[in-house]
């Protein structure tokens, strides 16, 4: 951007913030959407101020757009929700604090190397795609569609993937949208979102059952072998966790970046995992898996290169 466009900028911004400012009163959050509706007066008049309204909100929208695709950093381009241009949703998730690992409570299922719960600190707020990558998200950026069941249409979970064939579509993504950087949540932000606040094997509540057999709370929010009848399904069709994210637990295993490696016995911050392994962790259970391998501290892993039943959901941060 050269020095005119910057000023241009700067003018846009200030601008906006003045015109944004009656709406921002009148709002309970960030103007994300019409926060008002004019009653006042007769019913033409009040239809005549909303029909204005309306066409100025979309215009000032428009304009806002324009800017935060140069400066998604500012105040006013951070929302919750963010939608990219192939139709992956994210949500913005705060940071925070979480005891990370199964508590000895846990005994349905529970495996040694989850039982060193220690305190995670994530010092910055992230976005996490509100479901896993679709076949149709993927088909429009690669051209292919590597998944096993295929059949099952667009909207169902991409799966048959590498971490390594995620890298490639990673990288054609972060070229496409400079504005914006992707790549797989680590695990800490994985766990940390998946429990989106709760500290029970599930997202909302204990888990009663192992195997096939049908547990009520994990019927709620996943597909695993109880109830997927041996194939993925569309994507968000079971009920969210607290933070608007779906199919956390079942449907697809879902790669994370880190390799695999023991637990920290002490707190720690921002982890990323050890720079060099064997195997990638992979993370919340499928539709052929056992209701255990689904809880929110269960810890799968496998070689990089492996594809079987693996998906994939992404993170995302706002470039400087």
């Amino acid at each position: 951007m050269n020095v005119n466009q910057s000023k241009l900028t700067c003018i846009v911004l200030a601008s906006l913030a003045m015109l944004l400012l009656p709406f921002q009163l009148l709002a309970e959050t960030q103007v994300v959407k019409k926060p008002h509706t004019f009653s006042a007066g007769t019913p033409a008049r009040a239809s005549e101020v909303n029909s204005n309204f309306d066409v100025a909100y979309e215009h000032i929208q428009k304009l806002l757009n324009v800017v935060c695709k140069y400066h998604p950093t500012e105040p006013l381009c951070e929302t919750e929700i963010f939608t990219n241009d192939f139709g992956m949703s994210f949500v913005l998730i705060p940071p925070g604090t979480f005891v990370m690992g199964s508590p000895e409570g846990e005994t349905t299922g529970r495996y040694s190397d989850e039982e060193i719960q220690h305190s995670v600190t994530l010092t910055q707020s992230f976005y996490l795609q509100t479901t896993e990558v679709t076949q149709g998200q993927w088909k429009a950026l690669m051209g292919n569609n590597p998944s096993h069941f295929s059949s099952c249409g667009d909207d169902c979970p991409v799966e048959n993937v590498s971490w390594e064939d995620i890298q490639e579509f990673i990288g054609k993504l972060n070229l496409h949208e400079n504005a914006h950087l992707y790549q797989l949540p680590t695990e800490a932000q994985w766990e940390y979102a998946a429990r989106a606040g709760s500290t029970t094997a599930l997202a909302n509540g204990h888990l009663a059952e192992t195997g096939c057999s049908i547990d009520n709370n994990l019927n709620a929010m996943a597909w695993y072998c109880g109830n997927a009848d041996s194939k993925t399904h569309q994507v968000a069709q079971k009920k969210a966790n607290a933070w608007g994210l779906y199919d956390m637990h079942g449907n697809v295993w879902e790669w994370c970046q880190d390799w695999k490696s023991a637990y920290p016995t002490n707190s720690v911050t921002d982890p990323r995992g050890p720079s060099t392994g064997t195997v990638r962790v992979r993370r919340g259970g499928g539709w052929t898996d056992g209701a255990q391998y689904c809880r929110s501290a269960q810890r799968g892993s496998t070689a990089a290169g492996s594809r079987s039943a693996l998906g994939l959901r992404l993170s995302m941060t706002l470039n400087p």
